[in-house]
């Protein structure tokens, strides 16, 4: 019989498995910081639990610790807000397909990234412990790939890549003893959290009828007594799935995966006859849209890294030199046999006190020299993963294990060697910290940074936003209850606000004593880390964010230099969106002094500037 694929062989500094929530970050990271990347994932589409075969909207450290005001700021930023930001105001249908698309595009505008989608990576080589080429293959083309790397970074979820490598895992649930948590189930087993399929719904201006498949399971009222109360009527239940139509954790939710879609399918579609055919649920105009034929799955092997994480890193939000990352879920432990057990709550979620950190050692194989990996299969105990896991918060981790990577090409060094080099790992933070990312008790202090000489001034202030602000070195304020733990906080708003009283425009100047050579501008405005931001085709969820262009960022601003010929105007932006911007300016311009003058926001009665940086 004759072999219809063909083998290229390729060659990058760093191939990541995976194109999920960990893996896009971490691959449009690396290669913003400069390395060659391949990235493959086994779907043809990005994202994961959070694209449109799954639809699953993405939370993370900001449950629980919404707030009207800028007082405490959970939400992720970097790449993740980046997505966020141009989702919600490109997608105002909110289309999971548009989301899609989104990631796509952004994996697509990298230069140094090659993308290779419904590419699955499914083995490799390795000797002296050290990965020398991966394989990987592409049933659409009928090609496999030969690809060597000089680091491997697995954002499988499944840990696929790691497996292959002889990377050492866990899975299951250790028991409470094993390293202290009061969470853990007294004796060790196998099980893991299951999966989940998600349905959407539509009301119709007419009766819709539903017949259940023979196959369907049969649910009486009894079945739900501990789950969502969704007979009540609320039609913002229907027009998004449930959770917690979860089942499979008892079984091997790799290897069994097919019989737990199967099985799903029936729990979904039995679940759904019961809404329109027992009963008065007021479901009667309603009927299914879409429903997933993809598992969305939570948990399977987690690697062994360097450092274990556990329930009292997070409990105590235990402080670590190399953090990459941080997290805040609640600690949220499901039944494994999920609706199989209506006798127990879907979820017990346990609040962690504070913001926590992640290490990058918790990222980096025990026993593989060149593997990283990103995303729910980072080294933690099933209590510890069962924060982690989340979606946000994944895409944090994969950010920092991504210029993580790139600095460890950068300097030939080792993943395993990364944590142990205080130097580059302090460049690893810094990096981070100037890509808009949040390092509990860090600040930014780039020594290229024009700013830090100038004198900072503006129109006017407001006494909690003074103009100075610009340059505290961090992007928002983590006060008050489970926020930051207190002798790690750095107090204050950490952004200029103007006076409303006064209005618009307002303007905010940086002065030297002597002029300087402006090549680049960066800025950062807020976007009202706060709230919660994020796709979903839950109403009810939707309903407590503002999508579109967030109220508190400058929509209309110039940027002004002062020469010796006195003021000029350089750029002009009428309808920002953004975060960051930048401003490269033509080269040898020199100036005594730059103004941000803001004419507009996108809704907010004054102006607020987070970060103002000049190189």
């Amino acid at each position: 019989m004759s072999d219809l694929f063909e083998t290229q062989t390729l060659q990058c500094d760093i191939l990541i498995a995976g194109g999920g929530p960990a893996g896009v970050p971490a691959a449009i990271a690396a290669a913003r910081a400069g390395s060659k990347v391949i990235l493959c994932h086994d779907r043809p589409v990005l994202g994961g639990n959070a694209s449109s075969e799954v639809r699953m909207h993405v939370v993370g450290a900001n449950a629980g610790r919404q707030t009207e005001t800028w007082f405490l700021e959970a939400r992720e930023t970097g790449i993740i807000e980046e997505i966020r930001l141009e989702n919600a105001v490109r997608n105002p249908q909110r289309s999971p397909s548009m989301f899609d698309l989104i990631l796509y595009e952004k994996c697509r505008a990298e230069a140094n990234l090659q993308l290779f989608l419904n590419t699955s990576v499914i083995g490799a080589k390795v000797e002296n412990n050290t990965i020398t080429e991966a394989h990987a293959i592409r049933a659409s083309t009928e090609d496999r790939f030969t690809i060597h790397a000089r680091i491997y970074l697995d954002c499988t979820g499944d840990g696929t890549l790691g497996a292959a490598a002889g990377a050492e895992f866990v899975r299951g649930r250790e028991a409470g003893e094993t390293y202290g948590e009061t969470l853990a189930p007294e004796l060790a087993d196998g099980k893991t959290l299951g999966s989940t399929l998600l349905f959407m719904a539509r009301r119709h201006d007419r009766p819709m009828p539903f017949s259940a498949p023979p196959w369907a399971r049969r649910f009486t009222r009894e079945s739900f007594r501990n789950r969502a109360a969704f007979w009540s009527g609320s039609e913002q239940e229907y027009e998004y799935g449930y959770w917690w139509l979860e089942w499979g954790g008892q079984l091997d939710t790799i290897k069994d995966n097919e019989e737990i879609r199967d099985e799903l399918l029936a729990i979904l579609l039995g679940v759904w006859d019961f809404i329109k055919n027992e009963g008065e649920h007021g479901a009667d105009h309603w009927a299914l849209d879409w429903f997933g034929f993809l598992p969305g799955k939570r948990e399977s092997r987690r690697f062994v890294g360097q450092h274990l994480l556990t329930e009292g890193d997070l409990m105590e939000a235990r402080p670590f030199p190399d953090a990459i990352a941080y997290g805040g879920w609640p600690i949220d432990t499901h039944p494994p046999e999920g609706i199989d057990r209506p006798e127990e709550k879907p979820c017990v979620q346990t609040p962690v006190p504070f913001l926590f950190e992640i290490p990058l050692r918790s990222c980096v194989s025990k026993n593989i020299t060149n593997l990283m990996f990103a995303g729910r299969n980072i080294s933690a105990t099933h209590i510890a993963f069962a924060s982690t896991r989340v979606m946000a918060t994944c895409a944090l981790i994969g950010e920092g294990v991504g210029v993580a990577a790139a600095y460890a090409v950068r300097d030939h060094l080792s993943p395993q060697e990364l944590a142990g080099n205080p130097e580059v790992m302090e460049q690893i933070r810094q990096h981070l910290l100037r890509e808009d990312a949040f390092l509990i008790g860090a600040t930014e202090r780039s020594e290229c940074d024009l700013a830090r000489a100038a004198r900072v001034s503006a129109s006017s202030e407001q006494p909690e936003g003074p103009a100075i602000n610009v340059l505290s070195g961090q992007n928002r304020s983590a006060q008050g209850e489970r926020g930051v733990r207190p002798d790690r906080l750095i107090p204050g708003s950490h952004r200029w606000m103007s006076d409303p009283a006064q209005g618009l425009p307002a303007w905010l100047e940086l002065r030297w004593d002597t002029p300087v050579t402006i090549g680049k501008l960066e800025l950062t405005f807020d976007t009202g880390l706060s709230r919660y931001l994020t796709l979903t085709n839950s109403d009810a969820y939707h309903s407590r964010m503002i999508w579109g262009c967030q109220p508190e960022t400058v929509k209309a601003f110039s940027v002004e230099i002062e020469t010796e010929e006195g003021w000029r105007e350089v750029e002009r932006v009428t309808d920002n969106w953004r975060r960051r911007h930048s401003t490269t300016l033509s080269a040898g311009t020199t100036a005594r002094a730059l103004r941000i003058k803001v004419d507009e926001t996108c809704g907010l009665d004054h102006a607020r500037i987070v970060r103002v940086a000049v190189y």
